[in-house]
């Protein structure tokens, strides 16, 4: 079969349970750079590392691809998405105000049982920051901000930030990989609970802001690190030919 994005079209519809577990686990591999950004996605690997035919495996990377992790090149098959910058640059302000507007929204909306969730979610936000345990924090990260979205009660205000935020998956994750940066996302997320439980819509729409500029500027500052060590390693291997 040649290998065409329009090959994706699944003859048989894989077992949603089985597509679903393949889903997160090739999002793990993407997150933690196991599957590199810009290299064509392996199937004939996957498919013997998890034990599986191509029919589930190519489910699993159409529904990656409508989530932004995956492209599907014509001539090229699935290629893990690469970061955009200037498009994050861009992005991560018009975020940082949804979410902002969100928090706001919620903190006027959420019922108690919503605000019960969102404390316990921040506690084990703490819990898995203190075991360094990244993939379990950012789970726990997105659905602390998933459920002050749903919090908000606005339909419209959700379905944009979802657009947005899948676009810029990688580089959230990413964002906490420094240890101080870490540490400051987890005191903003509690001080975001807090707010909520006090029902102060002007201090969680501006800590939910803050956090989402401070994981910005967390991205650009590792950005410059990356490019600075390129370009030491370069003058250092131009001055072994000198």
């Amino acid at each position: 079969m040649t290998q065409r994005g329009e090959d994706y079209a699944i003859e048989a519809v894989a077992r949603p349970s089985l597509s679903s577990e393949l889903v997160e686990r090739m999002r793990e591999m993407i997150l933690e750079g196991e599957l590199e950004a810009g290299k064509k996605v392996p199937e004939r690997r996957l498919t013997e590392l998890f034990g599986v035919s191509r029919t589930p495996l190519r489910e699993a990377i159409k529904i990656l691809a409508h989530e932004g992790y995956v492209a599907l090149v014509p001539n090229r098959g699935a290629v893990v998405a690469e970061d955009d910058e200037a498009e994050i640059d861009e992005l991560f302000p018009i975020l940082a105000a949804l979410e902002g507007l969100a928090g706001e929204l919620a903190a006027l909306r959420a019922d108690e049982a919503m605000i019960g969730e969102i404390t316990e979610r921040t506690d084990a936000l703490r819990r898995s920051f203190e075991s360094r345990d990244r993939l379990v924090y950012f789970e726990t990260n997105q659905a602390i901000h998933d459920g002050l979205l749903e919090a908000s009660g606005n339909r419209s205000l959700i379905r944009q930030h979802g657009l947005i935020a899948r676009r810029i998956f990688r580089a959230r994750y990413q964002a906490n990989l420094s240890e101080i940066r870490w540490r400051e996302a987890i005191e903003e997320h509690e001080a975001m609970s807090a707010a909520l439980k006090r029902r102060d819509p002007e201090g969680l729409g501006r800590t939910m802001r803050a956090h989402l500029m401070n994981k910005l500027r967390s991205i650009r500052e590792g950005r410059e690190a990356k490019r600075k060590g390129s370009e030491a390693r370069t003058a250092a291997s131009a001055g072994e030919f000198a």
